[in-house]
């Protein structure tokens, strides 16, 4: 039986079994990754390549530029594709593909002319990465669609979504600018103990914005799978901070150690 607390925050679980299924397996993957991260089983791209690499020659590698073009693109096209295939279904329906598209538009900007890279992906991590940023994507916008015709939750939040949505998105690229401020050129590749912004309290600023945005996509949804993939990605987000911040301890003899991981003071 559902609780009233969570009547009231999200729209009735959907009859459609993929739907919920994704539901229960976006948060236990995601989860499992974040618990993998602190274990030290990295995904294998940017600064934890070597990390599980082994030196092995024969992973199949693609440039970094290339590689994170291959993530990110399928899930702007679904975002894009959803405007054509879902029309005229009401304002939050809208909210909810605007922000995923701008995200992954985002995304795929910073790739283009902000990010600088220091090494490659495995291909063979870019393939299931790819494939899990469309289908939630996806299944996220289709879960939105099942809700039509249903009142809207008591407690409507699309409002304080859009908010929360656009200072998660504004503080991710911002603290993206910075990072890439770190290296004076192309050719430098070498990692530099990130200053400036929040990353003078926490080492994973750019994350917790990140996590930040996903809530108000949530918060603008009030679906079940969204706050299952939401609740998801923070608990993965949060072990890959742990992991970044043990990283660079060990790289960094002067590393500050008030430096948090995550949350400022906290985490």
């Amino acid at each position: 039986m559902e609780s009233l607390g969570l009547v009231k925050f999200l729209f009735p679980a959907p009859s459609n079994l993929m739907v919920s299924a994704m539901s229960a397996v976006s948060l236990v993957s995601l989860a499992n990754a974040g618990f993998s991260e602190l274990k030290g089983k990295h995904l294998n791209y940017s600064k934890f390549w070597n990390a599980n690499n082994n030196n092995n020659n024969n992973n199949r590698k693609v440039s970094s530029r290339n590689g994170m073009l291959f993530l990110y693109t399928p899930a702007f096209l679904a975002g894009v594709a959803s405007f054509g295939l879902f029309p005229d279904e009401g304002l939050r329906f809208f909210f909810i593909k605007s922000a995923l598209t701008i995200h992954f538009f985002k995304r795929l900007f910073e790739v283009m002319l902000i990010h600088k890279y220091s090494g490659g992906m495995d291909i063979d991590s870019a393939i299931p990465i790819s494939l899990s940023y469309f289908l939630s994507t996806a299944t996220m916008i289709y879960a939105q669609h099942l809700t039509k015709g249903y009142p809207d939750p008591p407690i409507d939040l699309k409002y304080v979504g859009i908010v929360l949505f656009l200072i998660g998105i504004s503080g991710n690229f911002y603290h993206h600018y910075l990072l890439s401020k770190l290296r004076s050129n192309a050719n430098d590749k070498q990692y530099k103990i990130p200053k400036g912004g929040l990353f003078e309290l926490v080492l994973c600023p750019h994350y917790l914005f990140e996590i930040l945005g996903f809530w108000g996509v949530s918060f603008i949804s009030q679906t079940l799978y969204s706050f299952s993939f939401t609740m998801g990605t923070t608990l993965y987000l949060m072990g890959r901070s742990y992991a970044t911040r043990r990283w660079y301890l060990s790289k960094f003899d002067d590393f500050p150690h008030h430096v948090k991981a995550l949350i400022p003071f906290v985490f």
